[in-house]
């Protein structure tokens, strides 16, 4: 797929979460994998972090707690970690349209992978990434939509932030691509439409559950939790 730049981002805010290190993980893994496409976030990623390193020089050294160095070595008695899981073999497909470190979270290539339907031009991939997804929590999931077909139209009780993979989708007049990261909040009512010619391949990560809209969505979301 040809190298394009992204021509929208995550808000600053988020960004500048990531660089001190107090972002959530699925979120983290999603900026993450913004920033292996994106040159322009990466660049001012640096200089937050560099802007952070020269804030902390300034500080004053914090005191040591007094057990801290016979906590420390208590810790070399304790038993090795397993070794982590081998990493599997990808092939070229998700090589190409899954950057890491999403990609070393989807465990097998995506031809392969437990997808779900959620309707007759969407499929679903839950991710196993930070936070549990019950209780209105966080989950993340990958969606594949087929070209020209649309997602339910729907609202949000929380943020949405979606990462295009490959392919793209329209969301109102704003076309977004390989790359780009949209955010909705609940003040969004959308009903996003994957581009005609290519399937659209998306990293979503949700806070809280979708709620269904129009005339039928708002029927189903007695029987349906997105």
């Amino acid at each position: 797929m040809p190298d394009t730049v992204p021509a929208f981002h995550p808000d600053p805010e988020v960004l500048l979460a990531y660089a001190a290190g107090s972002l959530d993980e699925a979120g983290s893994v999603l900026v993450a994998t913004h920033l292996a496409l994106c040159p322009g976030c990466r660049s001012e990623l640096g200089r937050l972090e560099a802007l952070g390193g020269a804030l902390s020089a300034g500080l004053p050294p914090a005191p040591l707690a007094a057990d801290a160095l016979s906590a420390i070595m208590a810790r070399l008695d304790e038993p090795e970690e397993s070794p982590p899981a081998p990493t599997p073999e990808f092939d070229e497909e998700t090589r190409r349209s899954v950057p890491e470190p999403l990609r070393s979270y989807l465990g097998g290539n995506l031809r392969d992978l437990p997808w779900r339907w959620r309707g007759f031009a969407v499929r679903e991939l839950p991710l196993a990434i930070g936070a549990s997804a019950t209780d209105g929590g966080i989950r993340a999931a990958l969606i594949r939509v087929r070209g020209g077909a649309a997602l339910p139209a729907h609202t949000h009780t929380g943020v949405e932030t979606t990462l295009v993979l490959s392919g793209a989708f329209l969301d109102g007049p704003s076309r977004f691509g390989r790359g780009d990261v949209a955010t909705a909040t609940s003040a969004d009512d959308h009903q996003p439409v994957a581009v005609p010619g290519e399937e659209c391949l998306c990293f979503a990560v949700i806070e809280g559950p979708l709620r269904l809209t129009g005339p039928i969505g708002r029927l189903f979301n007695r029987f349906v939790r997105l």
